[in-house]
């Protein structure tokens, strides 16, 4: 069984030789929120599609306006999960860093979707099907089976693990320094790429294999393959509270940004949100909005909104408190939502579905998942073109485009490829449209 005293690190990578040095009135982990506040990467999710397109005249969720939901949503979950842990089943680690648990999470959400290339789950698609459908098909025999996997399976998730931990040009060791718990609390998917099987979910790409690894075993994970095996471990136990977080607000703001867009009705979208609470709660949550005379449709949504996240809290909470054991030991299945009460469960399962029936497959979406195709698949083969014969005078002007911080003038050809994909992945979905209409010549500054 994993121990939470191991658990909750604040050892922080690539600056252990300064662990006893620190003294600070924030906490470690408090430092690691300001940090990702602050980053670059996190400004850029502001740019970066959630689900519909970004905003013309209705503002809806993108990637950045959704992290600091689900962070938010993920330090009451944190906070809540900690007081039971210390209140009622271990009183034995008051005064530790169990305390610490809710700004771990809250730290975690906002890093969860950093990897995230433009366009979404599209871009995810685009980067992937150019190595086992587009040109890059040739390149399998010029490459690692391993690096292969990485690429043919490429993530969001294992890019965030990536981007925080890695080691680019010009950067200092332990990539963003961030405490080990509070990285290892992003990594849903704790195993190599191969395997991943036909799930397509990994957790870290083989260059940043040895260093999950590492923090894996300081911390007590229970590591779940063989000697021999491809590295599979249980998750850390925060797992659970990040992406409770984050399937409690993409699947009820989703909710909330269709009715703004007219995709749903106020009808439909009152009987979903309605539908997490009894008969009785219901007239509550009626009667409260008639009292306080609040006849504005969308701040009615709004407050029930407010009430099914609230009610989704508690339950996930519950959930972690009723299956801590089975967390602890890695024998837990499934999220936290497949564990909610009956309910409360059947409504979020309403939610989703109709999500995929008329949100996800509603025109809007479908025409910036279309594009963003085009625009990704597009700039993957320019630019591995371009690595492919950096000798050529057009090769030489794309790459001469990339950041400096990736190795993109590498010897070794898997070096090159992989600077390719942390280039256009860390791109938004403006720039990328950007750069996609200068390489093809559709604009130019001047213009």
């Amino acid at each position: 069984m994993m121990d939470w005293k191991q658990l909750i690190s604040n050892k922080r990578l690539g600056q252990e030789h300064r662990h006893t040095e620190r003294h600070d009135d924030r906490t470690e982990f408090k430092r690691d929120y300001d940090r990702l506040i602050f980053s670059a990467p996190f400004r850029r999710l502001q740019n970066k599609t959630q689900v519909f397109p970004l905003p013309g005249s209705v503002f809806v969720h993108n990637r950045l306006t959704h992290s600091l939901e689900v962070a938010s949503v993920g330090m009451s979950l944190g906070n809540d999960v900690a007081q039971c842990i210390i209140g009622e089943k271990h009183p034995e680690l008051r005064g530790t860093l169990v305390e610490q648990i809710g700004q771990i999470v809250a730290t975690a959400c906002l890093a969860h979707d950093l990897g995230n290339p433009p366009f979404g789950h599209s871009g995810e698609k685009a980067i992937q099907t150019f190595f086992t459908e587009g040109a890059g098909k040739t390149l399998k025999s010029q490459v690692s089976t391993e690096f292969w996997d990485d690429i043919t399976h490429f993530e969001g998730n294992a890019n965030a693990f990536r981007l925080l931990t890695h080691q680019f040009k010009g950067r200092r060791p332990g990539g963003f320094v961030m405490t080990y718990s509070t990285v290892a609390s992003i990594v849903k998917y704790p195993h190599a790429s191969s395997a991943a099987g036909k799930k397509e979910k990994f957790g870290f790409f083989q260059s940043e294999q040895s260093t999950y690894q590492r923090l894996a075993d300081e911390m007590g994970i229970i590591r779940l393959s063989a000697e021999g095996e491809p590295l599979r471990y249980a998750r850390h136990p925060l797992v659970y509270l990040v992406e409770a977080a984050d399937d409690i607000c993409y699947e009820i703001m989703d909710i909330e940004d269709a009715h703004k867009l007219k995709i749903l009705s106020y009808a439909e979208t009152e009987a979903l949100l309605l539908g997490f609470f009894d008969e009785d709660n219901q007239q509550k949550i009626r009667r409260r909005i008639s009292d306080e005379q609040v006849d504005d449709p969308n701040e009615k949504v709004v407050y029930m909104r407010a009430c099914v996240i609230g009610k989704l809290e508690n339950e996930c909470v519950a959930a972690f408190i009723a299956h801590e054991d089975e967390i602890l030991n890695g024998t837990f299945k499934g999220s936290l939502i497949d564990h909610i009460s009956p309910l409360q469960h059947d409504a979020y399962r309403r939610c989703a579905a109709l999500s995929v029936e008329r949100i996800y497959l509603s025109r809007p979406v479908l025409d910036v998942e279309l594009s963003g195709y085009k625009i990704m698949a597009t700039l993957m083969e320019q630019m591995v073109e371009a690595v492919m014969h950096p000798d050529r005078y057009y090769s030489q002007q794309l790459i001469g485009r990339v950041s400096s911080q990736y190795d993109i003038n590498a010897d070794d050809l898997e070096t090159r490829l992989m600077a390719v994909i942390d280039y256009i992945s860390g791109m938004t979905d403006v720039y990328a449209l950007d750069v996609y209409q200068k390489i093809n010549g559709i604009s130019l500054p001047i213009i």
